[in-house]
């Protein structure tokens, strides 16, 4: 039988978090990068369960008792004390696959986005996790460099992605576009890959992360950033993305139906004034609801109200995510969705 993998909406055990350490880059901003988090748990945690790695037992400790507070069911509450890196679970958590017909968990290897940061404890942390007892399914690791956020899939084998990351010397030096993807076909089940060259978001230090450009919302829907300002750096680029989107043809031919979102104000780190990543691309699709990052702007407004459009059945739940930019990620970075049968159920519940 051949592998697939799942695509975001697939039925969800838990959504995968790491807590930021208090010796970590988040140093400066703890209390509100862990303010974002609280809220993104305690809506998670509404229609789904929660796991979390954390840095020490003292952290465990107090989160459990914060979210006790917080009104948050501890059945659906798994905290389990591991040292990481940094905060990206999407591109060091694995990837849910259906391997052979049974759920399986895919382990990648992540480099900090090419040797940027540091990434030792992040890439081991899914087989810690392992170790831990945590998953109730197989979990197999691969040898390429790949990373949650920088792929995108309909679940029918279709992959969507960027030349920009995928391609880039810093990931798997000497493997070309055909070599990858025949990795992809074998490990992953992808038939076709369609391919983005244009588009970028000033303060992305992940070479083009496609969770921040365009998603599929169905098999036959991609949302997109579109930049409306001609006057911003930005609009070049993705004024030609927008061209590449509307030449993609679905398997029987048919082209994408499109859904562009808000380009939001831009937004500067406050310490040294550069441009941070702001993108409603950045969603994440959970069990009953769809977690959307916000920025304390106008176009907010319109983006919820364009993924409701685009997602008539689930709730639509807005994250003010502005302290995650500072870090040039959003609220999709920050998770990883685990598929239903994935999570064993004792895994370190607070309970």
């Amino acid at each position: 039988m051949a592998n697939r993998l799942l695509p975001e909406w697939h039925p969800q055990d838990a959504v995968q978090l790491t807590w930021p350490s208090p010796h970590g880059d988040w140093a400066p901003l703890l209390e509100r990068i862990e303010g974002t988090l609280e809220a993104l748990v305690v809506a998670t945690a509404r229609y789904q369960h929660v796991l979390i790695s954390v840095p020490d037992a003292a952290t465990r400790t107090h989160l459990a008792r914060r979210f006790a507070n917080l009104g948050v069911d501890a059945a659906r509450l798994h905290l389990v004390v591991l040292e990481a890196d940094d905060t990206w679970t999407r591109d060091h958590g694995p990837l849910g696959a259906e391997c052979d017909g049974a759920l399986t968990l895919l382990d990648y290897v992540f480099t900090g986005w090419g040797d940027k940061y540091p990434a030792r404890r992040d890439d081991t942390l899914t087989q810690r996790l392992v170790e831990a007892g945590t998953f109730a399914c197989p979990v197999i690791s691969h040898d390429l460099v790949l990373e949650g956020g920088a792929i995108d899939t309909d679940g029918e084998g279709t992959l969507l992605t960027t030349e920009s990351c995928l391609l880039n010397d810093n990931r798997n030096p000497g493997l070309g576009r055909e070599a990858l993807e025949t990795r992809l076909r074998e490990e992953l089940g992808i038939e076709r890959v369609l391919w983005l060259s244009q588009g970028h978001l000033e303060g992305d230090d992940t070479d083009g992360h496609i969770d921040t450009l365009a998603r599929f919302v169905d098999p036959e829907t991609i949302a997109y950033v579109r930049c409306d300002d001609d006057s911003d750096p930005h609009y070049p680029a993705l004024a030609a993305m927008e061209v590449e989107l509307k030449a993609l043809r679905r398997r029987v031919g048919e082209p994408y139906r499109l859904l562009p979102l808000p380009w939001p104000r831009p937004v500067y780190d406050p310490v040294d004034g550069h441009r941070l990543p702001a993108t409603y691309a950045n969603f994440l699709i959970i069990n009953g609801a769809v977690l959307v990052p916000t920025y304390g702007d106008a176009a907010d407004g319109r983006a919820l109200a364009a993924l409701g459009d685009a997602f008539p059945d689930r709730d639509i739940v807005p994250i003010e995510c502005t302290s995650v930019l500072r870090q040039h990620g959003s609220l999709h970075c920050l998770t990883m969705q685990l598929p239903a049968g994935s999570l064993a159920r004792n895994a370190a519940t607070v309970a």
